[in-house]
């Protein structure tokens, strides 16, 4: 059973700038004098959290951001504003609406957020259910504190419930980081281990453990985070996760919330859907799925507005399992024109073959012959159950999975020169594919780099890579022999700039550097 949990919490902001000739009161309207008085309003609040996921700025245009900016990803869409703004480094709109929603919308989360915080509290409900939902908000808030200070690194910090005459100041990476830490720390000690199976979804003492490890690596504070693993590894939520013996089945609507999840973002079709905008409109109305896999399926099924670099493929060809086959992750993770290793005239892109799709000779094909050459990121796709992408897919994007903890939690090991303990939780990865043990004996650097081939064949298009290439310090035109869009790439483009429309409204702020 899947929970959407959607609820507008667009009745509490205050517009205290708005003026009306008539000036009357609704009785019938919700109003803050009237909320957060009940256990219901405490959940119905936190619900409106996690509806932050389906505005568009999150359930779309961030993967631009996480994915095709990297360098796994780029463009061939008819649009060429993505194709500069996600691809070769030729940013000059500091409002582009595909990235200022993603801003916007992870404010709106931490405004709901701090919501909560401020007023469940002073609610009389269960102590117990009420620790657990100042829990899932604190959370989320650092959930989204983590994007920000990844993307855009040095953002205001707000900790409070915002009034329309808030001028907060720009706050450093490290202390947006920071806050991550306090907020994610802070959700350990009150969140459950896991759910009954009406509130699958809802954030776990797991996914807390996860993401304040994962903050710690962007920290390089890699002591501390190997201690956030240790609860999946040695402390008490070893064996509350395991991975899933088919690797495919991480990406698919009929598989989710397995073992091996360990923060699922849910997502649920809505064919009659016609907005993106949980806070107005009719909310049978609302898009609670996804909207991203149009804009990377294949044609003429989606729009190709981002692909990915062929150089991925040869990660996974670089290596056979034990039993002599090519490594099972690749066809999960890519359509290309030998996803069936048979070859294209096997090879099906939503019921059809490779071949018959003639991609070759597609007219307006921006890159004609090359089409046979090209790949396609599968695992947002719903390929495996339909033969039609809509802006509403059901499937639930798992952000993060025990494999991702495991990867990490070596590579913490690593850094600290603990190679020898690292070995057995990569190789539990590689022999969920059936891969060989790795070859013991490797310098720390030797591991690194391994580590940097584990997590591309492990992680490809699920949103990490770019946290990674900044972890690793890789961000640099080197990128360019692999991806010819980092020839342009420049030192500031590792942070996005401050919207401008930001700036306008608010003095206090100060934008990125170089931009």
């Amino acid at each position: 059973m899947k929970i959407i949990t959607i609820f507008f919490l667009s009745i509490l902001f205050v517009f205290s700038s708005c003026k009306h000739d008539l000036d009357i009161d609704n009785p019938n309207a919700p109003t803050i004098d009237k909320f957060w008085k009940t256990a219901n309003d405490a959940q119905s609040g936190i619900n409106s959290i996690y509806s932050t996921f389906h505005r568009v700025g999150l359930a779309r245009n961030q993967f631009f951001l996480t994915i095709i900016r990297s360098d796994e990803g780029f463009s061939t869409s008819p649009n060429g504003i993505l194709i500069n703004n996600f691809d070769v480094f030729n940013v000059t709109d500091y409002n582009l609406w595909e990235t200022i929603t993603t801003w916007q919308d992870c404010y709106v989360g931490i405004n709901r957020a701090n919501q909560v915080l401020d007023n469940v509290p002073n609610i009389e409900m269960d102590s117990i259910v009420r620790n657990q939902l100042l829990g899932e908000a604190k959370f989320l808030r650092g959930f989204f504190y983590y994007y920000l200070g990844t993307l855009w690194g040095n953002v205001p910090i707000l900790l409070k419930t915002s009034a329309a005459d808030d001028k907060p100041n720009t706050s450093s990476q490290a202390d947006v980081y920071a806050q991550c830490v306090k907020d994610f720390s802070d959700a350990t000690l009150v969140l459950p281990q896991s759910y009954n199976q009406a509130n699958l979804g809802r954030a776990t003492q797991g996914a807390a453990y996860g993401m304040l490890g994962k903050t710690y690596m962007q920290m390089h504070q890699y002591n501390q985070a190997e201690q956030a693993f240790s609860w999946f590894i040695t402390g008490s939520g070893a064996g509350v996760y395991s991975l899933v013996s088919n690797y495919r089945d991480n990406f698919l609507s009929t598989t989710e919330n397995n073992s091996e999840s360990v923060f699922e973002i849910e997502n649920l079709t809505n064919l009659a859907n016609d907005h993106d905008d949980d806070a107005s409109g009719n909310p049978d109305l609302l898009n609670y799925g996804s909207s991203f896999p149009p804009f990377v399926a294949p044609r003429p099924i989606g729009f190709t507005d981002g692909q990915a670099r062929r150089w991925c493929i040869w990660e996974f060809l670089k290596e056979k399992t034990t039993s002599g086959n090519r490594d099972p992750r690749v066809d999960a993770s890519f359509l290309y024109d030998s996803t069936d290793v048979r070859g294209p005239a096997y090879t099906l892109v939503y019921g059809q073959t490779f071949n018959s799709r003639n991609y070759e000779n597609v007219t307006g094909d921006p890159i004609a012959v090359a089409t046979t050459h090209t790949v396609y990121f599968r695992k947002f796709l719903n390929d495996g159950t339909q033969d039609y992408e809509n802006f509403a897919s059901g499937n639930n994007y798992r952000y993060l999975r025990f494999a991702d903890i495991l990867l990490l939690y070596a590579e913490a090991l690593n850094e600290q020169g603990k190679t020898t303990d690292a070995y057995a939780s990569v190789n539990k990865v590689r022999n969920r594919a059936g891969l060989a043990n790795l070859s013991t004996g490797m310098t720390q650097d030797a591991f690194r780099n391994q580590l940097k081939h584990e997590r591309i064949v492990e992680l490809s298009g699920e949103g990490h890579r770019w946290e990674d290439l900044v972890r690793w310090g890789d961000l640099s035109t080197s990128l360019s022999t692999r991806d010819a869009g980092f020839a342009n790439y420049q030192s500031k483009y590792a942070l996005l700039p401050i919207p401008q429309y930001d700036l306008d409204v608010n003095p206090s702020l100060t934008q990125n550097p170089g931009w």
